[in-house]
């Protein structure tokens, strides 16, 4: 698959997956807790992520039957296969069913393993945002641009963001806030947007907890691509999710990394 065809078959799974997405935000839409079902904290599901990832996986096996696919309502097919799709159709469930924007679609390639290509969507705004870990670009109502980290330089100086401290455990959160302390700013909320404005040179480090592998890896190639660094809080690859670490900076990065290893 040549990389003008991929970026193009992934454009495509973004408009599709958008449009089954949009008649449902903002409406008296139902909402099922798939926490309580495994007995953890509120973790809603709505007939808009299904109705996308369906889209999405039925472009791809029709397309790409060898390859494999990791989705967050479908469960995992193939896997083991060199190429995997990874796909979060709603990532930002909560601000979904909130009204707020703050949410994604997430379309991430794998290749052997490795992420290669990711988008984050945002239909409702018209934004695109995405990269193959060589570079990184930026479609919307700004037009088409390239995307950019900054090289904040000290962790004094840098805003950081979380989608919420009260998600990670006692021990991660006062490693969390060893960081927090010394940053600019802090802020919290955005889930995956947050992550695309590092690549955007907005915000200089994320860090987070409880991620699951279709949560990062389409935003990977997005933060490489655009000159970031994405791990692990051990400095390790983030594919598996976990606990994560992305920045703009490899020195805004070792100084997070330094105080959630102390």
């Amino acid at each position: 698959m040549s990389a003008v065809a991929l970026d193009a078959f992934v454009h495509d799974l973004a408009t599709r997956s958008g449009e089954a997405i949009l008649p449902f935000f903002r409406t008296a839409i139902g909402v099922e807790d798939k926490g309580r079902r495994k007995g953890q904290s509120f973790d809603p599901v709505t007939e808009a992520d299904r109705a996308a990832e369906q889209v999405m996986r039925r472009m791809i096996t029709t397309t790409f039957p060898e390859h494999g696919i990791i989705g967050e309502e479908f469960g995992n097919e193939r896997r083991d296969a060199d190429y995997v799709w990874a796909l979060d159709p709603i990532d930002g469930t909560k601000s979904f069913i909130s009204g707020m924007p703050a949410w994604g679609t997430l379309i991430g390639l794998l290749k052997q393993g490795a992420p290669v290509y990711g988008m984050m969507h945002q239909p409702f705004i018209g934004e695109r945002f995405f990269g193959d870990g060589g570079s990184a670009h930026y479609l919307g109502p700004a037009g088409k641009r390239r995307l950019l980290t900054r090289d904040c330089g000290r962790l004094e100086d840098a805003i950081l963001f979380t989608t919420s401290p009260l998600l990670m455990n006692a021990a991660d959160r006062t490693l969390f806030q060893s960081v927090e302390r010394d940053v600019r700013l802090s802020r919290y909320g955005g889930d995956c947007y947050a992550y695309c404005m590092v690549a955007a040179g907005l915000v200089d480090l994320v860090i987070e907890t409880g991620l699951q592998d279709h949560d990062i890896v389409a935003l990977v190639p997005v933060i490489e691509g655009a000159g970031g660094i994405v791990t692990n809080w051990e400095g390790g690859s983030p594919v598996a999710g976990g606990r994560v670490v992305a920045a703009g900076s490899k020195a805004v990065h070792e100084q997070a990394l330094k105080r959630l290893n102390p």
